[in-house]
C-alpha cells in the first residue's frame, strides 16, 4: 500500500512529470487487482494480510531516499507515513460499521453509492484535521516524529485487532470474474490515484497533503468485491486489511533508519523483511489461532 508521506508531498510533486503521475498511477491499478484476486481466492482473512503487505510504498520509498536532501528529511518522512496508514484503517473500519445501518430497502447499486459517499467524506474531514497536526509537530522536538511513527504503527495494530475479535466470516468469491471486470478494477485504481496526484501538483501544499494519504487501493478494494461478490466479502475482509495494514506502517518506521545507516537497497530489504515478519507473520498466526478457538 503507498501513503506518499506529507511532509515531503508539496516538495516533491512539485516536480514530478506526466511520468510521475502514470508510474504511481500504474502501480496502483496492479497492486488494487491484486489485492482484490488475493481476497476472492483466498478469502478476506489471508488474502487481506496478503493484499497489505508492503509493496507500493517500497519503491516509494526509494523515491523518496533519492529526492531527500538529508536523512533528516527522508527520516521525516517515513516516520510520518503511518499517521496516514492509520487514517486509512479507519477509512477501512467504516466500510464494516456503516453498510448495516444503510437502508435495506435501497439497491446494492444505490447502498454502494451512499457508503462511498459517506465514508469519503469522512475520510476528507479527518484527512485535513491530519495534514494539519502533522504540519505542527514538525515544528516541535526532534523525538516527536519518531514518537508519532512508533506510536501510530502500534495504534494500527490495536484497532487492527479489535477490528478482527468478533468480526464477521470472511469468505473468499463464489462468483466468476471476467478478465474485463479485472481490468476495471486496475483501472480504477489507476485513474484514482493519477487524479490525486494530478490534484496535489496544481492545488498547492495542503491539496498535496491529503492526496498523499488518500485510500485510493482500499477504496478500490471495496467497491469492487461490493460489486462482484456483493457486501459479505468485502465487509469479512476489513478487519485483516485493518491488522495487516500494521506491516505497511511498520516498514516505513524501520526503513527510517535502516536506508540512511545501510543504503538504499539493504536498508529496503531489512525493512521490508521486518516487516513482514515482525508484522504479517504474528498477525497471520495470531488470527488462525482467533479463528480456531472461535
Amino acid at each position: 500500500m503507498k501513503t506518499l508521506p506529507v511532509a515531503l508531498a508539496a516538495q516533491s510533486l512539485e516536480a514530478l512529470s506526466w511520468s510521475g503521475i502514470l508510474i504511481p498511477a500504474l502501480m496502483a491499478g496492479v497492486v488494487a487487482t491484486g489485492v482484490t484476486v488475493a481476497i476472492e481466492r483466498w478469502g478476506g482473512q489471508l488474502g487481506g494480510l496478503i493484499g497489505t503487505m508492503p509493496s507500493t510504498i517500497v519503491p516509494a520509498s526509494i523515491g523518496i531516499a533519492q529526492q531527500s536532501t538529508d536523512a533528516a528529511a527522508f527520516e521525516a518522512a517515513m516516520y510520518i507515513t503511518p499517521a496516514g496508514m492509520f487514517l486509512n484503517a479507519l477509512f477501512l473500519y467504516l466500510w464494516r460499521a456503516l453498510p448495516p445501518r444503510l437502508p435495506q430497502g435501497w439497491s446494492l447499486r444505490g447502498r454502494l453509492a451512499a457508503m462511498t459517499a459517506v465514508s469519503l467524506a469522512c475520510w476528507l474531514v479527518a484527512a485535513l484535521v491530519m495534514v494539519l497536526v502533522v504540519g505542527a509537530l514538525r515544528e516541535q522536538a526532534a523525538w516527536t516524529l519518531p514518537a508519532l511513527g512508533w506510536g501510530t504503527t502500534a495504534l494500527i495494530a490495536l484497532v487492527g485487532v479489535l477490528a478482527c475479535r468478533k468480526a464477521p466470516p470472511a469468505p473468499g468469491g463464489r462468483k466468476p470474474v471476467s478478465p474485463t471486470t479485472l481490468f476495471a478494477r486496475g483501472a480504477l485504481a489507476a485513474v484514482a490515484i493519477g487524479a490525486a496526484v494530478f490534484l496535489a501538483t496544481i492545488g498547492g501544499p495542503l491539496a498535496a497533503g491529503v492526496a498523499a494519504v488518500f485510500p485510493a487501493i482500499f477504496l478500490t478494494t471495496m467497491v469492487s468485491l461490493w460489486i462482484s461478490q456483493g457486501e459479505s466479502v468485502q465487509v469479512g475482509a476489513v478487519g485483516p486489511m485493518m491488522l495487516g495494514s500494521t506491516s505497511v506502517a511498520a516498514f516505513s518506521v524501520i526503513a527510517a533508519a535502516a536506508i540512511p545507516a545501510l543504503g538504499t537497497a539493504p536498508g529496503v530489504l531489512v525493512a521490508w523483511f521486518g516487516a513482514v515478519f515482525g508484522a504479517t507473520v504474528p498477525a497471520w498466526a495470531w488470527l488462525r489461532r482467533v479463528r480456531a478457538d472461535a
